[in-house]
């Protein structure tokens, strides 16, 4: 049996008993009982059920269907929602609409339930777009608060430094590493620069990040939040780094002073390269490259793989040479390591000058 000659069946059971009792009803109001009402009533309600009863049940929910299956999941869900809200606002104030004088305490609680349900689920489904926004973003906070418990925020010189991608590799890192949407920003900046110098460095930069975020064994997030009025993003990232709290990764010097002045951890790259670092004794030999001069006159300066500066007296003229130093001098800071050496060959003249001037003495 189909479901559609079933309601048939129904509609005109239903609609020959309502017959029935209309018949009924005429023949007492003409003052008899005659069978003759009842019998044409009840056989017109059931003729009648018979054949309107699919357009009342199997035509709605057909259509009603084919229309739900159209629209987007996300109207529907908004839809929804709306139609929830409405209806229970209709409810409150059904009951001191329901206290008016009759017929209106009858009539305006069924009008208040329509006309909430459809500004409900109508202002759910136009605004739509910008309500999923605001929930999506507030969604996007809670968890990049959540998250941020020892989290980690990275800044522009860290990423362009590009030791970071080395050293969370290693898996030494375990925190949540969030990069701002604003330091993002600064780099595509830099990036996109005319200066030459700059234009690479942002992008080597991007490229670290892009690798980072491939790497399976780093947690790294883009993250949304911001700080308003700071338009400085030093200043942001530690008002920042306040907020949440968390600590801040970097290799800028002054960011890292103030950073520590208002209370927040930061993490050098810098102190722990120099901490794992092999150390450099003074009177040991090594080879370096001499590229630029430095400030004091004379001086030579070069660069060992890591970036560690090696300062070399008399060094200028042998700019683009490689040349065998001999280390006096180590000096630490927290901007780094620096190196400073004399050339293996003038320390042994020198050191020859002295023992002849001593023997002939």
């Amino acid at each position: 049996m189909s479901i559609e000659f079933f309601l048939r069946l129904v509609g005109m059971i239903v609609f020959g008993a309502i017959g029935w009792w209309g018949g009924a009803e005429l023949a007492s109001y003409q003052g008899g009982e005659s069978i003759r009402y009842i019998l044409v009533l009840a056989l017109s309600g059931g003729a009648m059920g018979l054949l309107i009863m699919p357009w009342l049940s199997v035509k709605p929910y057909e259509w009603l269907r084919s229309k739900i299956r159209q629209l987007p999941a996300q109207q529907l869900l908004w839809g929804t929602i709306g139609l929830a809200i409405g209806l229970i606002i209709a409810s409150l104030l059904a009951l001191p609409l329901s206290l008016l004088p009759s017929p209106f305490g009858k009539v305006f609680p069924l009008i208040a339930a329509f006309v909430f349900g459809y500004l409900g689920v109508v202002t759910m489904v136009t605004r739509e777009m910008d309500l999923f926004n605001a929930f999506r973003s507030r969604i996007s906070r809670d968890n990049a608060t959540s998250a941020s418990s020892g989290a980690v925020l990275l800044d522009t010189s860290v990423i362009i430094d590009g030791r970071i991608d080395d050293i969370s590799s290693t898996g030494f890192i375990e925190r949540t590493m969030l990069v701002p949407r604003f330091v993002l920003a600064e780099l595509q900046h830099i990036a996109d620069s005319s200066d030459s110098l700059r234009r690479n460095r942002g992008r080597r930069g991007l490229e670290v990040l892009n690798r980072l975020q491939k790497n399976p064994a780093v947690s790294v997030q883009i993250t949304d939040m911001d700080v308003e009025g700071i338009s400085e993003v030093d200043s942001k990232l530690v008002a920042l780094a306040k907020e949440l709290p968390a600590a801040v990764m970097t290799n800028d010097y002054n960011l890292n002073r103030v950073a520590e002045l208002q209370g927040v951890r930061v993490l050098n790259i810098n102190e722990l390269a120099n901490a794992v670092k092999t150390v450099v004794l003074p009177g040991e030999l090594m080879t370096v490259e001499i590229i630029q001069e430095g400030k004091e006159l004379g001086q030579g300066v070069g660069y060992l793989d890591d970036g560690t500066m090696v300062v070399v007296e008399d060094g200028r003229k042998h700019i683009g040479s490689f040349l065998t130093v001999n280390v006096t001098r180590v000096l630490q800071t927290v901007a780094g390591r620096m190196i400073f050496a004399q050339l293996a060959e003038e320390q042994g003249e020198r050191s020859r000058s002295m023992r002849r001037h001593a023997s002939s003495g």
